[in-house]
């Protein structure tokens, strides 16, 4: 293939490279020790170093250099894997390009056009990958190797694989890579060693590129507490990625639900595609950037120049388009970047072709003209037929008319400027919904007040002012280096409403759901939830010392707004600190505003911060540390367990620094958040632990530490604040500000900005998924540790054997959530509920994997006895089992006494165990974590299981004549394929002729009149139940015909105690041994491992 021309030199290469063919301009080498000869030693060591890397890795063993004649440099511009494929690469050269090269000059000229030509063949080859789909025949041959090597289910969706070499310790095994949409699979096979590896996504604690002394940079998966490392030169980057987008999508799939949002390319796992994959991952990136409503996917893609007309020169940057928007960034993307939202657009014109450009009108005697765009005409087409303008055939000859509509639209918003504004959400507003700011009403401002403070507030509105004029206003802002410097000064009392608007993108939320709001406020005041109870508490404790929330008018508008963010997002509902964020939005926001600033925050720039497990704010946490380790090594090397950043800075995420700065200087730092996300934060908090490094370092222990940035807080202030004093909130901690002059906000931000603004927003998107993976598995982790604490004092297994089954358990969950949609365990795991409620299975899930831990694995009856088996131990009968009701029963099985298993046996037989519901299908459980949970229900619950008493035998029901003889079947079919079967048979029915003789003789002595008649059932029975001794007979449908006996059986009805039944199999040593046989309960665990997957592959 062609290479980007690199300089290389020749000094020491002849020793590794033989010169096959050569000419005036270029050189074609072969690497010793391919090829005819071998190369003797030589070679011999150059062929062993490459078959030990990686095949992408090691050096290609053909390739082709360029040189001149009066040059000692060579660059490299080809390699091949083959001679036929280097061949024809200079076969090429000789064709095309030699004759073209006599005519230059200078070796400088040869050399460039040769670069030139390269670069060229290379740019048309990555055009054409773009187009074209992988080889399918290649992969459909890597397809059938990956059903073969790994046996997994035919549903499973090969998404991609690679060559690469997987590292055991220091020695590389090279081998083939495929990556599924539920698992990492390696397989190599070299000299007759085979290694295999199978690794689900779900089960993936780490997933980062590093460094080491072998290896320059390789991919590090960590699972199951070991680690693996893949190394590969070529597609490194790819394959990184596409692995981190796979387990992205499983975690939130399987995890993180809350978070799962429905794309068309990734809602059906079994369509999954490294193209969808990539499509998806764009649009998310593009919708980031921007700040764009998650219903927008980038659709195409155009570079050109943009003319800015208050630099005066036109900027090189990339046009985006999505279904509602288009969008233009500079290449940098610091530079300046445009957001145009296709309802604005009022004409889109071409006013030269001959460079190409097109200018496009928008509303407020706006223009932005585009050049250089090398598909103009289709870019055209696209806006006009997005904003329903048509184009005329005479486009030349219509331009004028065209001008003459956008003209006579600028007059009429220059006549009507309150139409110009974006705020255009609001239909007609309920009565009820404010439609002022709070700030507004409660701290009108005073025109004629000319303190400084005031007269400063004034400076910086005329600032921004001028901003405006030069930029432009409202949604088709520029944005550039600029904007964030005026952001950083702060943001005038009267603009921050608008700006936060316009910044977080909830203006263009607001102006595509006119009425939303207020349909939401009519629906959902007035209903009782868990959500809105919570609400009702937490009203009076949002920022109780403004005086806008000491009235009626701020608690109203607050309690609407959270009410209906919940009804709009039941998932999330309500959860503390959103009502802290949302009293601040309040006040500078209108109502309707501040529901739609609360929409973006919640569900695009804090994504995961607001739900029950708040996992958005301690992945973010986790970056916090990696920035701190990187950026303030002093304070890593005093404090070497970051964990308490951790814990003092959970509420600076939460309520974006609210909570601890009093108000007049918290909202300066909303401000950046708005402009910059979740970046503007980590800022501020490096810059906190900055400014009180030497104290801290200083510190013995971490309440110390807590004292000394409380205190730092409390004396943080904005000195340019125009709110009066009683608007002004008071130090959130100790009043004690001696020890520490007074800082400005301003100053704070201003420092945080120099120090740590080279922080890019990519590296902390990284950062967020390569820590999020290890924060949901910590906190599922958590849910495990608790189950088992909880099981442990219940059962007899050992804690190494009661992780494994957990691990089993939960695996069989996630099983029938791989290749479905909907599968019905991924509807009931809900993280919300109790640890012992997260993870339950259904009847199928539980019977697969009953099936393979049974002790006794040649029953011939399994499916019916894991029916009963799960009927009796789901007491709710909800049709699903949690891991401690497994437990239990796999606890008796394995290492109950012979009373208790026979026990367990008898209560099989009994209901509702042994009896069919009424409409034949086992119940399923009401919809989990909806709507208000009964707490009333769940403490009688908690009661009722603190006061039950432990079962004794005496309690057990009679077993009856047709439970009796499913029973003597069942013990029969248990017996089958063991060593003494036959003796176990004699021993069962030696026993239930026994058990029928006693029943006859106890029914003589009630009823000495008709001997004869009572013992007709007796023998009848024992007839059948005698019949029954082969393992043949004991079809289940034979339960059915009992079921269905005549009259003359019920009138007589017989039946036995469990301790009649115990009496009897005592007697019967060698029944006794079958059920007393010590299990190997290890074997039985790494067995079930080994075929859980392929008792899934072969349903």
């Amino acid at each position: 293939m062609w290479l980007k021309p690199e300089e290389i030199l020749l000094k020491n290469a002849f020793k590794l490279w033989v010169t096959e063919k050569d000419n005036a301009y270029f050189v074609l080498q072969r690497r010793r020790g391919y090829g005819e000869g071998g190369g003797g030693l030589t070679g011999l060591l150059v062929g062993t170093l490459d078959t030990v890397l990686d095949s992408t890795s090691k050096v290609a063993p053909f390739r082709i250099l360029h040189h001149t004649p009066d040059s000692q440099i060579y660059w490299s511009i080809a390699c091949g894997a083959t001679k036929e494929e280097i061949t024809h690469h200079w076969e090429w050269l000789q064709q095309n390009i030699m004759r073209t090269l006599a005519v230059f000059d200078s070796s400088e000229d040869i050399t460039s056009f040769v670069q030139g030509k390269i670069r060229g063949l290379i740019a048309e080859e990555g055009k054409a990958s773009l187009v074209q789909e992988d080889d399918p025949e290649k992969f459909r041959e890597a397809l059938l190797r990956f059903e073969k090597w790994f046996e997994l289910p035919q549903k499973e969706k090969l998404v991609t694989y690679y060559s690469c070499s997987y590292w055991k310790g220091r020695v590389p095994c090279q081998g083939w890579l495929y990556l599924s949409t539920n698992f990492l699979c390696f397989y190599s096979y070299l000299l007759g060693a085979e290694v295999k590896l199978v690794i689900s996504w779900d089960e993936i604690w780490r997933l980062e590129k590093t460094s080491n002394v072998i290896l320059t940079e390789s991919v590090h998966v960590m699972a199951h507490g070991e680690d693996h490392y893949f190394s590969m030169l070529l597609h490194l980057n790819e394959t990184f990625v596409i692995m981190e987008q796979l387990a992205d999508y499983s975690v939130k799939r399987l995890f993180d639900k809350e978070s799962f949002q429905r794309e068309p390319a990734l809602c059906d796992p079994l369509q999954i595609t490294k193209r969808g994959l990539e499509t998806h991952a764009r649009s998310e990136q593009f919708r980031a950037f921007f700040r764009l409503p998650k219903e927008e996917n980038l659709l195409e893609v155009y570079e050109s120049f943009l003319w800015v007309p208050f630099s005066h020169f036109n900027t090189l940057g990339k046009i985006c388009v999505s279904e509602s928007y288009l969008c233009f960034a500079s290449q940098d993307g610091s530079q300046c970047h445009v957001i145009i939202p296709i309802r604005e657009v009022v004409s889109v014109e071409k006013p030269d072709s001959s460079n190409r450009a097109l200018t496009v009108c928008v509303r407020g005697k706006r223009a932005l003209r585009f050049s250089e765009v090398r598909d103009y005409e289709r870019l055209a087409n696209t806006i006009r037929s997005r904003c329903g303008i048509t184009a005329s055939p005479q486009h030349s000859a219509s331009a004028e008319v065209i001008r003459g509509e956008c003209q006579s639209l600028i007059n009429h918003f220059e006549d009507n400027p309150e139409e110009v504004t974006l705020m255009v959400g609001q239909k007609d507003s309920s009565k009820a919904v404010s439609t002022e700011a709070l700030m507004t009403v409660f701290h009108p401002q005073d025109v004629e007040n000319l303190d400084p403070k005031m007269l400063k507030e004034k400076m910086k509105e005329q600032s921004w002012n001028i901003h405006f004029s030069e930029y432009g206003r409202g949604t088709s802002m520029f944005f550039t280096k600029k904007t964030r410097d005026l952001i950083v000064r702060g943001v005038p009392e009267a603009l921050r409403g608008e700006l936060w608007m316009l910044f977080s993108g909830a203006v263009n939320d607001m102006a595509t759901h006119p009425g939303y709001y207020t349909e939401l406020v009519e629906q959902s005041l007035g209903t009782s939830t868990l959500a809105t109870d919570e609400i009702e508490r937490d009203l009076h404790r949002s920022l109780p010392e403004h005086p806008a929330f000491q009235s009626d008018t701020g608690i109203s508008a607050l309690r609407r707004v959270l009410t209906a963010y919940a009804s709009r997002n039941p998932k999330i509902g309500y959860c503390q600190a959103m009502n802290i964020l949302t009293s601040v939005l309040l006040l500078y926001a209108k109502e309707e505003e501040a529901f739609w600033l609360l929409v973006a925050v919640c569900e695009r720039m804090l994504p995961d911060y607001f739900n029950r497990r708040i996992i958005g704010a301690l992945v973010d946490q986790a970056v916090f540390e990696d920035l701190i380790r990187e950026q303030l090594p002093q304070l890593v090397e005093h404090m070497t367990d970051l964990s308490f950043f951790s814990s003092v800075s959970l509420s600076w995420f939460l309520t974006l620094f609210i909570s601890v700065l009093p108000i007049e200087s918290a909202v300066n730092v909303v401000d950046c958040f708005f402009y910059d996300g979740i970046k503007a934060i980590l800022q501020l908090g490096l810059a906190v632990l900055d400014y009180n490094m030497e104290a801290l370092i200083s510190c013995h222990d971490d309440a110390e530490a807590v004292t000394i940035l409380n205190r730092f807080f409390d004396s943080v202030t904005n000195k340019d604040s125009p709110l009066p004093p009683t608007v002004q909130q008071a130090s959130v901690g100790n009043n004690d500000n001696a020890s520490h002059c007074n800082v400005d906000i301003s100053e704070l931000i201003r420092e945080a900005y120099e120090k740590y603004g080279n922080i890019r927003s990519e590296e902390v998107e990284s950062s967020r998924k390569r820590n999020k993976l290890y924060v949901i598995q910590t906190l599922e982790d958590t849910t495990k540790q608790n189950v088992l604490r909880v099981v442990s004092q219940e059962v007899k297994f050992s804690a190494s054997q009661l992780d494994e089954l957990y691990y089993l358990f939960k695996r069989q969950h996630f099983l029938s959530c791989y290749w479905m949609m909907d599968s019905p365990a991924l509807l009931h795991h809900d993280p919300s509920q109790a640890y012992l409620e997260q993870y339950q299975l259904g009847f199928q899930q539980f019977s697969q994997l009953f099936s393979l831990l049974e002790p006794w694995a040649l029953c011939s009856t399994k499916n019916t006895l894991s029916l009963w088996v799960f009927r009796l131990i789901d007491e709710n009968q909800d049709g699903l089992v949690n891991f401690k009701e497994f437990c239990s029963a796999l606890d008796t099985l394995y290492s109950g006494s012979f009373t208790n298993k026979l026990k367990l046996m008898f209560k099989l037989h009994l209901p509702p165990a042994f009896e069919l519901p009424e409409d034949g299908v086992i119940r399923k459980s009401p919809e989990r974590g909806r709507g208000k949970v009964d707490l009333q229900a769940y403490l009688k619950q908690w009661q009722d299981e603190i006061l039950k008493k432990e079962e004794t035998i005496r309690d057990l029901p009679r077993i009856n004549q047709t439970q009796f003889i499913q029973f003597s079947k069942t013990l029969y079919n248990l017996f089958h394929g063991d060593p003494e079967e036959e003796s176990l048979y004699r021993a069962v029915a030696h026993v239930t002729s026994l058990l029928l003789r006693m029943e006859e003789v106890g029914r003589r002595l009630q009823e000495p009149s008709s001997p004869q008649e009572s013992a007709k059932p007796a023998q009848a029975a024992a007839a059948d139940t005698d019949a029954s001794t082969t393992p043949e007979s004991s079809d289940t449908s034979s339960v059915n015909s009992s079921q269905g006996a005549g009259p003359s059986l019920a009138e007589v009805e017989w039946s036995f105690s469990f301790e009649q039944v115990l009496a009897s199999l005592l007697n019967e040593p060698v029944v006794v041994g079958f059920f007393e046989k010590p299990v190997d309960i290890q074997t039985r665990l790494d067995q079930a491992k080994v075929a859980q997957l392929k008792v899934k592959a072969n349903k």
